[in-house]
């Protein structure tokens, strides 16, 4: 396609950049938009993957019938194939209507699905069955029902690795890949960062009535086309935004200025910058959670030991560099077997982890000496009590570790959910569960 062309679609949907890889999406966008094949745009999070099916959609053949964008990682597991192919009266508590869902409403046009990587194998499996034979069925339903939908995905997840853990199934990867886009990050488009950064300086004084915009010296340019820009797009109008507000008195950015929002030559960090908040480091939770699960598993066989009036360890069971708590190390025991005799084992835990777990977590201190015959000086019965104690409840430790999370990463929920080992998904129902989205 003429350069020409793409710099009148840049121009109309206020597209920045004369990266070559960019133009070549666009460009890809363009020739695949007359067909009804399907698209899958991949690229990271942050680098503006929404606009290509827009062009897609808005140079097709569709272009009078209707457009979704479906966010498939903000909407709850439990509705979302409701949402997507619509339910049944009763089908469900709550259903006290007929629900059409985003596949009929969107009959003759496109379906935008962002973050179809986080959808549940079972929602999938009904996308497939979409893809290949036009067909869905409603929740609460054994009908099948029709509908003409071009789909159009964007996914930040490495999708052949997904395949390989089993969270996506690899014959919907390659029905939805009949098209591949791919958007290059940020980090990618050096001397774009620069033209950016002027466009968002100019929005942001228009918007907020300023009468000078800021913008970047000589050697400022250089940090910023320098730097990593873990959050790409989304992060750099961020970072100008709050420059914008808050320099105020200075309308020349320094390298010196840029420092203070985290930006740096040569950033390496995969970290979001941030104003006026802590540095503490990211906490490792897949660590701690191994811990938590280890010493509840062994507190629950010394309850079961306790009650049987037996001892609470066997020289069957070494313990860990003197672990009180008897966590067996996966170098020397088995935790346990499974049903066709394959040896299943612990998680190795090193006496520091279990140390410095035990100093966040007084619950797990240890209350008893390191003798393999400990007399308990309570009746066993009393153990009940505080067997059922609030702080050992799983929930609660569940609650507290996302709390923690959370207010680690600043509320990033997407990196939060990456340090306790759960999807970004997962980790929204969680916290309308626990109540923590207030």
């Amino acid at each position: 396609m003429k350069t020409s062309e793409i710099e009148q679609i840049k121009l109309k949907y206020q597209i920045v950049g004369a990266d070559e890889k960019l133009n070549q999406a666009i460009d890809t966008a363009l020739q695949v938009s007359p067909t009804d094949l399907s698209v899958l745009i991949e690229g990271e999070s942050g680098v503006g993957k929404e606009v290509l099916p827009r062009i897609i959609h808005d140079h097709s053949p569709r272009r009078n019938k209707r457009y979704f964008a479906i966010n498939c990682g903000s909407i709850p597991e439990g509705t979302i194939d409701s949402e997507l192919f619509g339910h049944e009266r009763g089908a469900f508590t709550g259903a006290v209507a007929e629900h059409d869902g985003y596949f009929a409403a969107a009959d003759g046009g496109t379906l935008f699905l962002d973050e179809v990587g986080e959808l549940p194998l079972s929602t999938q499996a009904r996308l497939l069955r979409v893809l290949e034979s036009g067909e869905y069925i409603r929740v609460g339903s054994n009908t099948p029902r029709k509908t003409n939908v071009r789909i159009v995905a964007a996914t930040n997840v490495k999708m052949q690795r997904a395949i390989r853990e089993g969270r996506f199934r690899e014959d919907l990867y390659y029905r939805l890949c009949t098209i591949s886009v791919k958007l290059p990050p940020l980090r990618e488009r050096h001397s774009d960062v620069v033209r950016l950064f002027k466009k968002f300086a100019l929005d942001t004084a228009a918007k907020y009535n300023i009468p000078v915009p800021i913008r970047l010296n000589e050697q400022a340019e250089q940090v910023v086309m320098s730097y990593k820009w873990p959050g790409n797009i989304r992060q750099l109008r961020n970072v100008v935004e709050q420059m914008s507000i808050l320099c105020r008195d200075e309308r020349i950015v320094t390298p010196e200025v840029l420092a203070q929002y985290g930006i740096v030559p040569n950033g390496s960090s995969t970290e979001m910058a941030t104003v006026g908040l802590s540095e503490e480091p990211l906490h490792d939770y897949n660590k701690e959670r191994t811990i938590i699960f280890a010493l509840l598993n062994q507190l629950a066989q010394d309850v079961k030991a306790l009650k049987e009036g037996t001892n609470l360890h066997t020289s069957d069971t070494p313990l860990l560099g003197g672990n009180l708590l008897g966590v067996p190390s996966v170098l020397t025991t088995p935790a346990t077997t499974n049903g066709t005799g394959e040896t299943v084992y612990a998680p190795v835990l090193d006496e520091a982890q279990v140390v410095n777990f035990r100093t966040e977590h007084p619950v797990f201190a240890p209350t008893r000496p390191s003798s393999n015959h400990f007399e308990p000086s309570y009746e066993v019965d009393d153990f009940d009590e505080f067997d059922e104690a609030e702080d050992l409840r799983l929930d609660k430790l569940e609650r507290q570790a996302i709390e923690k999370a959370l207010k680690r990463t600043h509320n990033r929920r997407k990196v939060a959910a990456e340090q306790l080992g759960i999807s970004e998904r997962t980790l929204y129902r969680k916290i309308k569960d626990y109540g923590l989205d207030d």
